[in-house]
């Protein structure tokens, strides 16, 4: 079971994560603004306490679409699903674009076995050369341990769009003491990192801005609001590129 968010016809991650407020008020104002819906993908159990865990996917998948055939809600909603290779193609090469991570491939003759990641997630990586605008250093360590990553908007500004923290444990060192040098502000001249969140701490929130000079190529999964929705993998450095040439076109 999973939450969404439908805005203008798409998934909203962003507008799914501002109901992560302390405020009640804010979270009621909100789902009467933007209501969610609720997607079931699997039935482990039934409202009178029969448990399928033993069951196979193709019939556990009957139960869930009976039940939600009989629920009649437009709150609750079915996952998509299909056993044609053609199909899960395509929904593979929309995915990335804010609607889907990717595709999840499961056994149909398989029983749900708990605590057993008995699926494949398939994603659809891609890779974008970003500008390093500024980093963060690895907690209680005066190492780096997350570059900041930049690309241009159609006004030339440079807006953060994510980070990267696979950066080699020998590489640090040098590495640090290349960025220090380079340090200064803004880094970023559009949108800027944020502060500590309720997930980190004061420490982690804080970052430092470089001169805009640094180009790396990172792999990516997938992009919501203008972002990399997850932190992304370090491939290599591009010294042939110039920073003026990392725009959102990548990523579009």
């Amino acid at each position: 079971m999973s939450s969404i968010i439908s805005v203008d016809g798409k998934f909203s991650f962003d507008a799914l994560q501002m109901r992560l407020h302390p405020a009640e008020s804010r979270i009621r104002k909100l789902s009467a603004e933007t209501p969610a819906h609720i997607v079931l993908f699997d039935m482990l159990c039934d409202e009178h306490g029969t448990v399928w865990l033993a069951r196979t996917l193709k019939k556990r998948r009957a139960i869930l679409e009976a039940f939600v055939a009989s629920a009649n809600r437009k709150n609750i909603v079915l996952s998509h699903c299909t056993r044609d290779v053609k199909e899960a193609r395509s929904w593979l090469g929309d995915a990335g674009h804010g609607a889907t991570d990717g595709v999840v491939a499961k056994r149909l003759d398989g029983p749900y076995q708990p605590g057993v990641r008995a699926m494949v997630k398939v994603k659809r990586l891609r890779s974008a050369d970003c500008v390093v605008g500024g980093f963060r250093y690895l907690s209680n360590s005066p190492q780096v341990g997350s570059l900041l990553l930049g690309l241009y908007n159609e006004a030339g500004k440079l807006d953060h769009v994510g980070f990267t923290s696979t950066i080699a444990k020998d590489d640090r060192t040098e590495l640090t003491r290349k960025l220090e040098a380079m340090r200064e502000p803004p880094g970023f001249t559009g949108k800027t990192p944020g502060g500590p969140s309720r997930w980190s701490t004061e420490r982690s929130g804080e970052w430092e801005p470089v001169r805009p000079e640094l180009v790396v190529e990172v792999r990516f999964d997938h992009v919501t609001g203008d972002r990399f929705r997850h932190g992304t993998k370090f491939l290599r450095w591009r010294p042939d590129k110039a920073p003026e040439q990392c725009t959102f076109e990548q990523i579009a």
